[in-house]
């Protein structure tokens, strides 16, 4: 099964996304929840001790220069979560997604190791996180909070988490119902033109992303139709990251 590119960023754009109930499913449904979690930029939980971690640059981070071992890491087994509902058709999709620049990883590395990080879509001022995964303590938490940051530092205005868990809610994400959700949605991605005859798939995912994304993935010149002064580097170390977090939390 293949899924179109247009019609998976048009799926997003009305509160819709593509889930498989096992990894080697042939079938791929679309789920609109009733309820949506999301995490409020400004309502991030720093907890006091993964401030002392981000401080203390346990973890190197980076953006967009393992998407696929992310996304393969996301899709694998554990002893918490024996199945994914990853599918290789929806793995195919967002490998295409990423290299038509809609598709975005946060990576975590420990020296030369990846120990986790996150995965998701940007389009307009919204960013649909996906999966995320930790190979090390704090892993996932540490990716999570750069996210969070750079959203802040970029302009973005909604970041989905889908569905509401336990490690979620620690970190700051609240349930809201779907309607409230498609309110937000229609704000971050009204100017975004998904039509049929849009040429979308050539624009990529916009300047926020470029903003958030490009410097940690080792891009001095984003390209951004924006001025000098709004297209710095922003945060870009556990130290700052912490900072503007508690600043804004």
């Amino acid at each position: 099964m293949l899924i179109d590119p247009l019609i998976l960023l048009q799926a997003y754009s009305i509160g819709v996304f593509p889930m498989s109930d096992d990894r080697d499913a042939r079938d791929v449904y679309w789920v609109e929840p009733k309820y949506r979690a999301i995490l409020p930029l400004g309502q991030f939980h720093l907890s006091h001790s993964l401030a002392r971690v981000l401080r203390r640059d346990r973890f190197r981070v980076t953006a967009n220069r393992a998407f696929g071992d992310i996304l393969s890491l996301c899709a694998q087994a554990a002893p918490d979560r024996p199945s994914t509902w990853i599918n290789h058709a929806i793995e195919r999709a967002y490998v295409d997604l990423h290299a038509r620049r809609f598709a975005h990883s946060i990576e975590v590395w420990d020296g030369e190791e990846l120990v986790g990080g996150l995965y998701g879509v940007a389009l307009g001022t919204a960013f649909f996180g996906e999966s995320m995964v930790s190979r090390r303590t704090d892993a996932s938490k540490v990716a999570l909070a750069w996210l969070v940051a750079r959203m802040r530092f970029a302009g973005f205005t909604l970041l989905d988490c889908q569905f509401m868990t336990d490690h979620l809610r620690t970190m700051g994400a609240v349930e809201i119902r779907q309607r409230d959700y498609l309110q937000l949605l229609g704000a971050a991605v009204g100017s975004v033109a998904l039509g049929a005859e849009s040429d979308v798939l050539a624009a990529g995912s916009g300047a926020a992303a470029e903003l958030a994304f490009a410097p940690l993935a080792g891009r001095t010149d984003t390209g951004s139709p924006l001025a000098p002064s709004l297209t710095v580097s922003g945060p870009l170390s556990g130290h700052s990251i912490a900072q503007l977090l508690t600043q804004t939390s």
